[in-house]
């Protein structure tokens, strides 16, 4: 379950942030993640909520803001969603895009005391 080091990683970047910032509470925690991420959003709240008890951020609440993956097909010239890798393009049924968006994971915002 890499979601376990993933929320390890949110929480380092959480108390670097309270060192910077001089805080001494988060209450909430807002992540967007994309579509194309490979992380199960239901996985990562359960560990967050381990990893978090030990931190800064013990009982903060998860906010998850998931974003559509984005492609460029290279057949018919246009930007387009997609749900997961290898599916064809939503106009045209071709075969050749290039990911452009909704592989990312990223501390979108922090609400603190």
């Amino acid at each position: 379950m890499h979601e376990m080091a993933l929320c390890e990683g949110i929480i380092g970047i959480v108390e670097e942030e309270a060192r910077k910032r001089a805080f001494a509470k988060v209450k909430v925690v807002c992540l967007e993640i994309g579509a194309l991420s490979h992380v199960a959003p239901e996985a990562l709240k359960f560990c967050f909520e381990a990893i978090a008890a030990r931190s800064i951020a013990r009982g903060a609440r998860l906010e998850i803001v998931e974003t559509p993956g984005t492609a460029w097909c290279m057949a018919c010239s246009k930007s387009v969603e997609i749900n997961q890798r290898y599916e064809p393009c939503p106009s045209c049924g071709g075969y050749q895009l290039q990911v452009t968006g909704g592989e990312e994971m990223r501390v979108r915002e922090l609400e603190v005391d």
